[in-house]
């Protein structure tokens, strides 16, 4: 990196196979919402769902500066925060199919993915949920003194949680490692941020804690990338957390039972119109990351990554009744 460089932060943060990754992992976001989206329509899934389609930057560049070693929390919009997080679409499938496959063996469904093996301590359907369980992660990370880093995504409905001001406070009161990380998305189900929300922008709100807030476009993938590397720099050196808030747009409702009828399609085109994928796609290739036909392949061999996890969901083996309690409670270890 040169004073020179004025090439966007992430293209100057991470080498051409990180950027790539991020690439695929943000098709890996799209095309699952897809596949989940058709299942559900064609009788496969049963219940409801959160889809994150439009919002796959906020989720990837969250999640660049982390390891395994470090914690996310996540939402009932989470399926994109747990392919950031590295969690395999096959046994995300299989989950939603309730299947004994799945990541919590068919039990959880859409709303609690969790893999804990890579630093995901799930999704979560209480909003605002996860704010209590990241700064309890974090807790634990500065006892142990592990270095380890918690990221809690949560939308802006929560906001207005009482989780959401006792996590900050605490956070903020005991300097823990936690970077809370909020996608506007504009809509908490039906209810705009501008009817609900005090304040124009969310990240305002941590001055009240004394911590950093920033406001970025979160539908560009560096901005995101920017801010939360240097949160989560500033939480590695134990100076405590940040709130970092991606300003972003659903393309669907905000559940499969959502008719979407207090948005304009205007509104929603406009949005459509900043696909995140298509921005990102397009730097890479103008900055020489990817030519046009490895950008191709890369969105080819997520899509066929996709379709080959709904075929393993579909001959994944359903759990049998007789363990209908188990991996429900922690298990009595000897």
């Amino acid at each position: 990196m040169t004073e020179t460089d004025n090439r966007p932060f992430a293209l100057r943060k991470y080498d051409a196979e990180a950027l790539t990754t991020a690439l695929r992992k943000m098709y890996l976001i799209r095309f699952f919402e897809e596949g989940a989206e058709d299942s559900y329509t064609r009788g496969l899934i049963h219940g409801t769902m959160h889809l994150s389609i439009g919002q796959e930057a906020s989720a990837v560049a969250s999640c660049m500066p982390l390891s395994d070693s470090d914690y996310i929390t996540s939402t009932h919009r989470g399926h994109g925060h747990c392919i950031a997080k590295g969690a395999e679409v096959k046994r995300m499938f299989a989950e939603f199919f309730g299947k004994e496959d799945g990541y919590c063996h068919g039990r959880g469904g859409s709303m609690h993915i969790a893999d804990v093996s890579k630093g995901n301590l799930g999704a979560n359907g209480i909003v605002g949920g996860g704010l209590p369980i990241a700064t309890g992660a974090a807790l634990t990370a500065k006892r142990l003194g592990t270095g380890a880093v918690a990221v809690c995504f949560f939308g802006d409905g929560a906001n207005n949680e009482g989780a959401f001001h006792e996590a900050l406070n605490m956070a903020s009161v005991w300097k823990l490692p936690v970077v809370y990380v909020c996608e506007n998305n504009r809509y908490g189900m039906s209810t705009s941020t501008e009817r609900s929300t005090a304040v124009k922008n969310v990240a305002e709100r941590a001055a009240a804690y004394a911590m950093p807030g920033v406001t970025v476009d979160g539908n560009d993938f560096s901005a995101v990338a920017e801010a939360v590397d240097a949160a989560v720099a500033r939480a590695r050196a134990g100076e405590g957390p940040s709130l970092v808030e991606n300003l972003t747009y659903r393309w669907r409702g905000h559940s499969k039972s959502d008719r979407n009828r207090y948005r304009t399609k205007d509104e929603i085109d406009s949005w459509i119109a900043k696909d995140p994928i298509k921005r990102f796609r397009a730097e890479l290739v103008e900055h020489g990351v990817l030519s046009e036909e490895e950008a191709a392949a890369v969105e080819t061999s997520a899509r066929e990554e996709v379709e080959a996890g709904i075929a393993f969901a579909q001959a994944s083996p359903a759990p049998s009744v007789n363990d209908v309690t188990r991996y429900v409670h922690a298990e009595v270890r000897a």
